[in-house]
């Protein structure tokens, strides 16, 4: 049980120092790998316990939730840039 916790605490600092690195116009990007990336970790840590490999869930979760939020992230951000502003 501790690993689960250790590998969890672990991804939950590596997305916030992902996120909170960000620039401004990667932001949406870079949040929404480090968000994919901790529920991918969470999710693969609870999928990966079934089997005895926690860690390895951990892991492979974290990568791929990291890469389909960056995505998302980044779908968003050139939506956002596509669409003009309303003026004021």
């Amino acid at each position: 049980m501790m690993t689960i916790k250790h590998n969890l605490l672990t991804a939950v600092a590596a997305g916030l120092l992902f996120s909170g690195c960000a620039t401004e116009p990667g932001r949406k990007t870079a949040v929404g790998a480090g968000v994919g990336g901790l529920i991918g970790a969470a999710a693969g840590a609870i999928i990966g316990n079934q089997s005895g490999e926690a860690s390895k869930g951990a892991l492979v979760g974290a990568g791929v939730g990291g890469l389909i939020g960056g995505a998302v992230g980044n779908a968003k951000e050139a939506n956002e840039k596509g669409v003009p502003k309303p003026k004021e």
